[in-house]
């Protein structure tokens, strides 16, 4: 198991009540998987004979340890617990922002999102800090791998400002651009060449406000569906609007995109850096302007990695191996291309061998 860092240690010790042996082995897990798992992620170590538990390292990781263990106590009376639920529960306890979090509560209040049929409560402080700046920024953009909520998040900001009167309509936007493919070799009119590639959008109000409702807000424009070339000469006014696979944008439509924004609106643009499938050769609106508006203020920017992922834990692990072997492959191209400087280099310093007419001369 996982030693604890010997800076600012600290010891817990929780005697978990009721005693049931029941709880305790759902708690736990086979063979401690539950607890192993805690003591991985955590960076901490923790013991147990029967109900009392021992947990030992760094001061803020102990106890969000000791919380989080009393937390799925509790759960474990009535939900069976596998390593995926715990997985979740880490998540949201924040784990992976422990090092930076000075462990005070200064920002204070839990943060919650209220739509009509859901209450949606981020998970860790990557997401938390990502739903207040939508909160408070008229542009946000959302930037990372797939599972890590940036899409969700944003709709479900976008149903409860809707739902509080914020703003008089949503739209939902992405570029037709998938593999490859655009809207005019698609079947179908516009709505149905674009609901293949809405269909997350689509899942997500269909949890926080239901089917029919959806489709009644559709019918009456509150909800509009478009893609993002149909944007063109528009402004958007008291709107909340999305732009999802922001990654497919070229440069000139993220300006078009942008430039759109009207008054009393908020747009949240999101988008993963990695996964472009625009033609070789063209630049990516997204990556463009997170560089031309990295310096402008009243812009709000989250950054998402595999940390942040809420999906099953395998998703964070593929990610992660993607990460690596991406990493590794662009060292790799780096040293051959410095390696074939370097022959350019020698090839050029060497001395000429002498042509036929100095050697007659």
């Amino acid at each position: 198991m996982s030693q604890p860092s010997s800076q600012a240690n600290r010891i817990i010790t929780l005697n978990l009540e009721p005693n049931e042996p029941r709880r305790l082995a759902n708690l736990c897990g086979q063979r401690d998987e539950h607890l192993k798992l805690i003591e991985s992620r955590l960076e901490v170590t923790l013991r147990n004979r029967g109900n009392m538990f021992q947990l030992a390292g760094p001061a803020n990781r102990v106890k969000a340890a000791a919380n989080l263990v009393e937390h799925l106590y509790r759960e474990a009376e009535a939900t069976e617990l596998t390593p995926d639920t715990i997985h979740l529960f880490l998540q949201e306890s924040g784990i992976e922002e422990l090092e930076e979090d000075s462990g005070d509560d200064s920002e204070g209040g839990e943060v919650l999102i209220r739509t009509p049929r859901a209450v949606i409560k981020p998970r860790g402080l990557n997401q938390q800090g990502y739903v207040n700046s939508v909160r408070n920024h008229d542009i946000n953009f959302g930037i990372g791998p797939a599972g890590t909520g940036k899409t969700y998040l944003a709709v479900a900001a976008a149903v409860e400002a809707l739902n509080q009167q914020e703003v008089r309509r949503i739209l939902l936007v992405r570029p037709a651009v998938e593999a490859g493919e655009k809207l005019g070799f698609l079947p179908g009119d516009l709505a149905q060449k674009i609901d293949p590639y809405l269909r997350p959008l689509y899942d997500a109000l269909y949890e926080m406000i239901g089917f029919e409702q959806v489709g009644k807000l559709i019918e009456r424009q509150i909800i509009e569906i478009a893609p993002l070339a149909y944007m063109r000469g528009r402004t958007l006014n008291n709107a909340f609007i999305i732009l999802d696979e922001s990654q497919n944008t070229t440069r000139e439509q993220m300006k078009m995109f942008l430039t759109r924004i009207g008054f009393g609106s908020t747009a949240v643009i999101t988008g993963d850096v990695t996964q472009v499938d625009l033609p070789r050769g063209q630049t990516s609106g997204l990556i463009q302007v997170l560089d031309v508006l990295k310096d402008t203020p009243g812009i709000g920017v989250t950054h998402f990695s595999s940390k942040d992922v809420v999906r099953h834990p395998l998703v964070q692990r593929i990610i992660e191996a993607y990460d690596l072997f991406e990493a590794q492959q662009e060292a790799d191209d780096r040293a051959r291309r410095e390696a074939r400087a370097e022959e350019r280099r020698q090839l050029q310093a060497a001395p000429r061998a002498p042509r036929a007419e100095d050697a007659d001369s």
